[in-house]
């Protein structure tokens, strides 16, 4: 799947000039006045802003942006589009822009008197040791450390679970400030070779280079202009199969869109010249190609996407044989069909083929015909979100009201057992071969940082290996999973995380997050950020809208294309349930989301001013009638529907952020987040936005933009960075949500 991945920061995974005085869809000829209504006179404050004498609303002078004249016709309608410069992200005045609005919002951030001690709590909690999942290949493990602070997580090897970890390969020395990251890691399947994955400044772009293992020395391969793809070795360890675009033409590699994805080969001590072109599709210039091999190494699988439509086709080759065709076992975009291994020419999948919460079916390739298909693993009442076989099962998780479940199955479909978690939280990994007996995973909730356990899938027993120590004391907190109504009285869940004993006076500070989109489910994970706003006496809420994947396909389509406001709709709809049982009110009630999360919280801010006093979208799709001309763009389509229809054009204008905020609208104070690198969600979209924001919304705002400079969409981001944004973020929210100091 291309686009969006599971993101950042809260949750897996991450994410919008102008309505006329004179035009439908065009642009006000010319700024709002500088004093608010009912302003009578103004002095200049000592934090330098101009403040009115008569009511207690500052006046802030924006940075101007360059106005242009550019108007577009979308079917028959005319919409103005004047801060088109803003695209050009390295045009002189763009980045003279960048720098007075970053410079204007920590002038208005350095004057919130907790913000150094938030930065110091933030700093303090997010200092433990943690790891991520081990895993084995060859007679190795692998497993990533990072001892607090590091700006990049470090991987080691280990002769056992037991053993003294050695140091393989640490990112941190790849770059002064840590804004070079590992994006992926591969082990050949005898152990000797390590190949990687790094981007730079959080870019989608990839290089990925080959390690020794043995000697942790790098060989000569270097293998550029990878994007949204892994490695996978060939049985023999003689090299690894890859996707990747060709390099961009022109001086804007950033903006420039990603098409014809094509499959290689890169045999070890080849140039990257001499890789063999496995497959392409010059006719299907949208097509996006996850290779793999099997694990018996007879199969190169092609799992063939489509934007990030979780419909996909399946073609493999026979590896075995000389020149073998690739057969199209699965040639139509109809369900998804998602590889778990296979047994010779047996294949198994997991698929929502007339189920739209999964089921597991095998697919014999010597007699592929739809008749002969057999299900192993029937659909139930929870939505199986991830498959894998190990130690001849299958090890199937479940999301049952958007919280885990994991079940076990013999081959044949019969139910081993469930395996008992800790609590309400998240469960996820169950990674490994179909010989191994062991396989590992990890449990997270809101208040419960991330273990590690090992499963022993002979005995089903559950170890846990890894527990972090962190400086949060879980016991005073407690999560509570709610059911609200939406407009259309679909039933909502919600997940709220507070203090125990909270006072339901309406007078609680509150931070209401939320996704609803790409078949993505928002599940209990434990962020520092959200710790610390939860130490600081907040209270955190998730709202698991439709239009994610918490109870299938169903759900997802209903907040897709023409479906896109039923998202919007349940969003507003979280924040009334919040007023209504008096955890909060409209000034003490924040929003956020990232990615498409912040489309949502943008779109939401606009429909709903009354309802929230701060909003902060972070990396957002913002420009709905031009979010498929950047990148890869185009392949949201599937969710987004495209602006060249009629009808989803008609949908996509309703609610653009970008083309819907009025003349003099009074908006929440808003803070825009976005890196000045993103090569996934274009910056222009934030930018352009926020220009349009400051010149025709009233106040009393903050109407600001926090710019990260050397940072992208917000994979691999160095730990400091993310420590210094989300201090800002959570000392904006205690400000104009009036959380009382601690």
């Amino acid at each position: 799947m291309l686009g969006f991945y599971l993101e950042e920061g809260i949750a897996m995974r991450s994410s919008l000039l102008v309505l006329a005085l004179s035009l439908i869809g065009g642009c006000a000829t010319a700024p709002p006045p500088a004093e608010q209504s009912g302003a009578t006179a103004s002095t200049t404050g000592r934090d330098g802003f101009e403040q009115s004498a008569s009511v207690s609303i500052k006046v802030i002078d924006y940075p101007a942006a360059a106005r242009g004249e550019q108007m577009d016709t979308y079917h028959g309608t005319q919409v103005a589009d004047p801060y088109r410069a803003l695209e050009n992200l390295d045009a002189p005045e763009t980045r003279t822009w960048i720098e007075a609005q970053n410079a204007l919002t920590q002038n208005y951030l350095s004057q919130i008197p907790q913000r150094s001690a938030i930065h110091a709590k933030m700093t303090k909690m997010w200092n433990f040791e943690r790891f991520g999942l081990p895993y084995k290949e060859g007679n190795r493990y692998f497993i990533s450390r990072n001892d607090g602070l590091q700006n990049q997580s470090v991987l080691y090897t280990m002769d056992t679970l037991d053993s003294p970890p050695k140091l393989l390969l640490d990112p941190n020395l790849l770059s002064s400030d840590g804004t070079v990251a590992l994006s992926g890691t591969e082990v050949s399947p005898d152990g000797k070779y390590l190949a990687y994955g790094v981007s730079s400044g959080g870019s989608d772009w990839q290089e990925w280079r080959v390690r020794e293992i043995a000697s942790t020395e790098d060989t000569p391969d270097v293998i550029a202009w990878v994007k949204f793809s892994g490695a996978s070795w060939a049985k023999d360890g003689s090299g690894f199969y890859y996707s990747r675009y060709d390099e961009p033409s022109g001086e804007n590699k950033l903006k420039a869109l990603n098409e014809n994805q094509k499959v290689y080969f890169h045999r070890i001590g080849e140039p990257q010249s001499r890789d063999v072109l496995v497959y392409e599709r010059k006719d299907h210039p949208k097509w996006g190609f996850s290779a793999d091999v099997s694990d018996d190494g007879r199969y190169l699988l092609l799992s063939i996407s489509e934007g990030t439509d979780e419909r996909n086709r399946f073609f493999y080759r026979d590896l075995s044989q000389a020149k073998a065709p690739m057969v199209e076992l699965i040639g139509e975009l109809e369900a998804t069909f998602s590889y778990i291994g296979n047994d010779g020419p047996v294949f198994w999948f997991r698929t929502n083929l007339n189920a739209p919460r999964y089921r597991i079916i095998g697919i014999d390739t010597r007699n592929p015909a739809r008749a002969n298909w057999s299900e192993r693993v029937a659909q139930i009442d929870a939505t199986a979100v991830d498959a894998s076989l190990i130690n001849q099962q299958f090890v199937v998780q479940y999301l049952r009201d958007a919280r885990s479940e994991v079940r076990r199955y013999q081959l044949d479909g019969k139910l081993i057992g469930e395996l008992q978690l800790p609590g309400l939280g998240t469960a996820g990994g169950f990674t490994g071969k179909r010989t191994h007996t062991e396989t590992f995973y990890s449990f997270t909730s809101f208040t419960v940082p991330t273990d590690i356990y090992r499963l022993d899938l002979v005995t089903g027993q559950s170890t846990l290996i890894r527990h972090p120590e962190v400086d949060f004391d879980a016991s005073k907190f407690e999560t509570t999973q709610v059911f609200y109504p939406s407009k259309d009285g679909t039933r909502i869940p919600m997940f709220i995380t507070a203090r125990k004993g909270l006072a339901l006076d309406g007078k609680q500070a509150t931070l209401l997050y939320g996704y609803g989109g790409f078949n993505i489910p928002v599940n209990p994970t434990f962020s520092v950020p959200m710790a610390t706003w939860l130490e600081l006496g907040g209270v955190y809420a998730v709202a698991n809208l439709r239009g994610g994947g918490e109870y299938g396909e169903t759900w997802h389509a209903a907040g897709t294309k023409l479906n896109k406001q039923n998202v919007f709709d349940d969003f507003i709809a979280a924040g009334e349930y919040l007023i209504a049982q008096k955890y909060t009110s409209p000034e003490h009630l924040g929003i956020t989301g990232r990615s498409n999360g912040g489309l949502l919280a943008a779109a939401t801010m606009l429909q709903r001013p009354d309802l929230f006093a701060a909003a902060v979208p972070g990396v957002g799709v913002l420009d709905m009638l031009r979010f498929n001309q950047f990148t890869i763009g185009w392949a949201w389509e599937s969710d987004y529907g495209s602006p060249k229809n009629a009808d989803e054009f008609k949908a996509l204008y309703a609610y653009s952020p970008l083309h819907n905020i009025k003349p003099s609208g009074r908006y929440p104070a808003t803070l825009v987040t976005t890196g000045d690198h993103d090569d996934r969600v274009f910056p222009a979209h934030s930018f352009k936005f926020v220009a349009a924001l400051q010149a025709l919304g009233a106040g009393p705002g903050p109407y600001l933009t926090r710019i990260e400079t050397r940072a992208g969409h917000g994979a691999g981001k160095p730990t400091s960075m993310q420590i210094d944004e989300w201090s800002d973020v959570l000392s904006f929210l205690s400000k104009e949500l009036k959380l009382p100091p601690r």
